[in-house]
């Protein structure tokens, strides 16, 4: 029977919080801790959930921002409506698949529309939070495609893209690694998804702008050869406030994925991701500057990105020194990789979210078996992991390439046939002249801009 409540302020670093605390008894201090360390842990991941949840916005304005503005409206309609379309699909079947009782290693088979969340018990209550800071990385996933499809993408398609990534695609590999899976009993480490999540969307949208082609007018043709052409964006402000707005929404990403307010290694996380953010910054500013003879706004924009990629798998486990070291590499290897898949493969990817998200989140991956040391993974709560560089040999770094080629093999085969199926069915691009006019006037007829720009039906 319960005796009598009593209530203690808690500092949190988002202001105070009131926790009932409920004993059983009077003079039983465990109870009371437990009830506490539970109502701490909920607000804290729902707290992170609502920062991850306003990155949304963040690769809105920065996809709007360097593509072209007649485009403006179908890149906000496509970041609203992968999160609205992947909210449900996650809800219905990707949570169970990713989350629930095990099947071979591949993927879970219960838990489907939230079959688990019950208002009844604390355990009930507390799946609700975790599918809410779940379904934020789920879109995180979806929205990196929009980017590097930007411009010349039929909405319907991209619909159905939403829904398929969200209730398939991606909850295989958040199985495999964070739901119990094949890659997780290998002793992979993903702390936060730079492979989960960032590789995820970025080798889906390799599959999906590989498919779709170029721009028009992006490559011309010269003695045999394609010459890329620069296509600029129209707003590198909107981009830059996009930038901000996503490194300021990390701080839940990385941090929140301890789940657990209580688990104080959140401290360490939030400065080696913010370290590793300012890293990429830096050197990818230095890489432009030394290659175009400028410092480049964009790609020091996108070096930010890389940085806070790179650092996600290994944010946990890694010191403030390594990780400005992987924020260095990531600022470098996102300039050469944009390079490489723009002049080299021609592959238009008006944003690089393939460079950001698919290359420098494998780098971040493998970085783990580098990097990592056993006195942080300790602290977080993942036991011994130590890298190749402070004493742990190969074996986690081979762990950690087998999942980055597995997950590239799963998202490469399955993207390509969705793609290819919409491709051959409702349609994957639009024609030529709709490009030209713009996708706000032909797919939403309206404009982003109404009446500071002129557009024509010719």
């Amino acid at each position: 029977m319960l005796k009598k409540a009593r209530y203690t302020w808690t500092m949190l670093p988002f202001g105070m919080l009131l926790v009932a605390s409920v004993a059983l008894a009077a003079d039983d201090p465990s109870a009371v801790a437990a009830h506490n360390s539970v109502s701490i842990d909920t607000v804290w991941t729902l707290v992170a959930a609502f920062l991850v949840f306003f990155m949304q916005a963040g690769f809105a304005m920065v996809e709007a921002g360097f593509t072209r503005a007649k485009n403006a409206v179908n890149i906000i309609m496509k970041n609203l409506m992968d999160f609205s379309v992947g909210s449900i699909a996650y809800w219905a079947i990707g949570f169970g698949l990713m989350f629930g009782a095990d099947a071979l290693g591949l993927f879970g088979t219960d838990g489907f529309f939230l079959s688990a969340g019950n208002p009844a018990t604390r355990e009930g209550l507390w799946q609700f939070a975790f599918w809410m800071f779940q379904v934020v990385f789920a879109a995180t996933a979806a929205t990196i495609v929009s980017g590097a499809m930007a411009e010349r993408t039929r909405f319907t398609a991209y619909l159905v893209y939403s829904a398929v990534i969200s209730a398939f695609i991606y909850p295989i590999v958040g199985h495999w690694i964070w739901g119990g899976g094949w890659l997780s009993n290998l002793g992979m480490v993903d702390f936060a998804g730079s492979t989960v999540v960032h590789s995820v969307g970025g080798w889906a949208a390799l599959a999906g702008a590989a498919l779709l082609g170029p721009r028009y007018g992006k490559y011309l043709e010269s003695n045999g050869r394609k010459i890329s052409q620069a296509i600029p964006g129209h707003n590198i402000t909107l981009a830059a406030l996009g930038v901000f707005i996503l490194w300021f929404g990390w701080f839940g990403f990385n941090p929140g994925s301890t789940t657990a307010g209580t688990n104080l290694s959140i401290a360490t996380i939030a400065v080696t991701t913010n370290l590793a953010a300012a890293a990429g910054a830096i050197a990818a500013m230095f890489t432009a500057w030394s290659m175009y003879g400028k410092p480049d706004a964009t790609m020091a924009l996108n070096g930010v990105l890389a940085g806070l990629v790179a650092i996600t798998a290994p944010c946990a486990v890694v010191s403030p020194g390594s990780a400005v070291i992987i924020g260095l590499i990531a600022g470098v290897i996102v300039v050469f990789s944009v390079e490489f898949f723009d002049k080299v493969l021609h592959i238009d990817d008006p944003v690089g979210a393939i460079s950001v998200h698919g290359v420098c989140g494998a780098f971040g991956t493998l970085a783990v078996g580098l990097f990592a040391e056993a006195k942080y993974a300790k602290a977080a709560g993942l036991g011994e992991v130590n890298g190749l560089f402070f004493g742990g040999g190969f074996h986690q770094l081979g762990v950690q390439l087998i999942g980055v080629f597995a997950v590239f093999a799963w998202v490469g085969i399955a993207s390509f046939v969705l793609f290819y199926f919409l491709k051959k069915t409702v349609g994957l691009r639009v024609s030529q002249e709709e490009e030209l006019r713009g996708l706000d006037i032909d797919e939403h007829g309206m404009e982003a801009y109404s009446g500071f720009q002129v557009f024509t039906t010719q």
